[in-house]
């Protein structure tokens, strides 16, 4: 504000008297030259005072985005997420931002992003403040992409994904794979479909009522009452909701103020974007002091620095994990130690009719495990030996049958 009150100032002061730094008895000609130097002075000050007030905004949202304070090294515009990593190499991430900064709000036209790892330049993702970040895979170049295989994956196919919605569980992978060209893994792709991301919380969320969930509200309590104590007191504490579809559950922890940094992931573009869109409806999140991020990424590499998370939230998602060992051993290495992890998922008997449908449209034999709709859990005993496995402390795991196929996990 103080910028533009002073490039106002020198303005009006050229605008309405250029003559007063001139001797009366200067000539016409003389004034004119003295007013055109005092007009290029004020130009020159008032883009001064803009590029001042474009790095300052720059230098803000960096802190913002990183955490920490940018580097000025080199007058490198940069600053390392303390919590964002490679998702292979695990490396600390390095921020900048791409393009102009033009001022004004950037919470609707959003930044663009570029993450580079620290270990290798070569790795660089991408993002936007508006929508969300890429941590999937690294951006591929030109020369990368005609070297990759040409395959085409369900989850970059909207159309094609979609459409899978509306063919029943069993026949999915088989009609999907029937195709070398294209790859589809039933867990995982189902909700990369548009269609469902639009219909989750119009009423496929609440369906899970019939299982034995409890409602969204009161699941926030049972996971935030459980978060409490590794929270309590601390300046910096860090909440991850993955799969957090349509952030039903990141809009609750982030309006809660409880937490400095909310870090919501999922696999799927159009849950993000769907879930981008509602956080930018609801204003109470326009008015929380709660750091949001929106993160493409696969649970089975969570992009994620070691020992950098206090809290681990993931409802109704563990059946929809391919690669469920890994998953969990990710995610207890991302926890701080003392960090606590909370989950719901459903019991392996509440989907026995898509597992014999399966079974029986593959020849009486079990489907192998990436090509089923879901992971089917057979037990509390199962689960618990899952969680023990990837490093949970086995005397501190609980897992609890809720109603008929709901399963409660801290």
């Amino acid at each position: 504000m103080k910028y533009t009150v002073a490039a106002a100032a020198v303005l009006a002061l050229v605008s309405h008297s250029t003559t007063a730094f001139v001797a009366p008895s200067a000539s016409p000609s003389s004034t004119a030259r003295h007013a055109a130097t005092l007009e290029n002075v004020a130009e020159d000050a008032v883009k001064e005072l803009k590029d001042l007030k474009r790095k300052q905004l720059k230098q803000a949202l960096l802190g913002r985005l990183g955490g920490s304070s940018p580097s000025t090294e080199n007058n490198n515009n940069f600053a390392f997420d303390p919590v964002l990593a490679d998702p292979l190499t695990k490396d600390p991430l390095s921020i900048s931002l791409k393009g102009p900064i033009l001022g004004g709000s950037t919470a609707r036209s959003g930044i663009s992003l570029s993450l580079s790892s620290s270990a290798d330049s070569d790795r660089i993702f991408e993002g936007r403040t508006n929508t969300y970040i890429n941590l999937l895979e690294p951006v591929s170049t030109a020369s990368e992409a005609e070297d990759e295989a040409d395959k085409t994956s369900v989850s970059t196919s909207p159309i094609l994904s979609s459409l899978l919605t509306f063919i029943p569980p069993p026949l999915r992978s088989i009609i999907a794979n029937s195709n070398d060209d294209v790859e589809y893994v039933p867990m995982r792709d189902l909700f990369t479909s548009p269609s469902v991301s639009f219909a989750y919380e119009r009423g496929w969320r609440q369906g899970f009522a019939a299982a034995g969930f409890p409602g969204a509200d009161e699941e926030f309590d049972l996971a935030t009452e459980y978060f409490a104590p590794v929270i309590e007191n601390k300046r910096d504490s860090v909440v991850v909701d993955m799969s957090c579809a349509t952030g039903l559950f990141t809009r609750r922890f982030t309006k809660s103020n409880e937490y400095s940094r909310v870090i919501a992931c999922d696999y799927s573009d159009s849950m993000l974007t769907e879930a981008r869109r509602r956080i930018r409806a609801d204003p109470e999140i326009a008015s929380s002091s709660t750091k949001l991020d929106l993160v493409r990424c696969d649970v089975a590499k969570i992009p994620m620095k070691t020992d950098s998370i206090d809290a681990f939230h993931a409802g109704a998602a563990m059946h929809c994990w391919p690669e469920i060992e890994k998953s969990l051993e990710e995610i207890h290495r991302v926890l701080v130690p003392g960090g606590r992890y909370f989950a719901t998922t459903f019991l392996g008997n509440y989907f026995s009719g898509v597992a014999g449908a399966e079974k029986v449209s593959n020849g009486g034999a079990d489907l192998e495990q990436s090509m089923q709709a879901f992971q089917y859990f057979p037990s509390v005993e199962h689960l618990r030996d899952l969680l023990v496995d990837a490093g949970f402390d086995n005397e501190k795991v609980n897992v609890e049958v809720v109603g008929g196929g709901c399963v409660i996990m801290r």
